[in-house]
């Protein structure tokens, strides 16, 4: 597990133009939440890369502006994605659990983001046959890495532990154009 490479091994190759697909690395302000905090999801904005044209990637994307309660609405954001791309509701435990380990991924994600750097920016959610992948994008200096030694029966500090345990490889991008960092996390989809 990586906290440093700014992708993920294997045949996804680097990232296009930025950490969230967006020339220069940038969210798009579309897809924010409107007024009584629903958000919409967005197509993306860049057109996708060869390998994820062929496999057919979603993206999802979430502005927190001005929003509060932002760890529910991330975890309901990312449950409404996994009912249209077919996830939820789970035909049986192995889906049940990997839709659960999202969940859980994304509530870590972003309740770090709001410990230890006041608050996420922005959530981004891409699919592809394999691969599903987090972005939670902040604005903190911090480096996320999970405690060591891991102690399992103190209370907190167990969350980037469960990223690394849950996920097959988690890292850090940092633009120099911009302050903050984005964390991504990546878990297998279901069979």
């Amino acid at each position: 597990m990586s906290t440093t490479r700014p992708y993920s091994p294997g045949d996804r190759g680097p990232e296009p133009s930025g950490a969230s697909g967006t020339p220069g690395g940038a969210v798009p302000a579309a897809g924010g939440a409107p007024e009584g905090g629903v958000a919409a999801p967005t197509a993306p904005t860049a057109p996708p890369a060869p390998s994820d044209a062929s496999a057919g990637g979603m993206v999802r994307r979430l502005s927190f502006d001005d929003q509060s309660g932002v760890v529910p609405l991330a975890r309901d954001f990312t449950r409404q994605a996994l009912y249209e791309w077919g996830w939820l509701p789970a035909s049986g435990a192995d889906r049940r659990a990997a839709a659960e380990d999202v969940l859980l991924v994304v509530s870590e994600l972003v309740t770090n983001a709001c410990l230890h750097a006041d608050g996420p920016d922005h959530l981004a959610i891409t699919c592809d046959r394999k691969v599903i992948r987090l972005e939670v994008t902040d604005r903190g200096t911090g480096q996320p890495a999970p405690r060591t030694p891991h102690q399992a029966g103190r209370p907190g500090g167990h969350g980037m532990f469960i990223v690394q345990r849950l996920c097959l490889d988690w890292g850090v991008v940092r633009s120099p154009e911009t302050p903050g960092k984005t964390v991504w996390a990546e878990l297998g989809t279901p069979a």
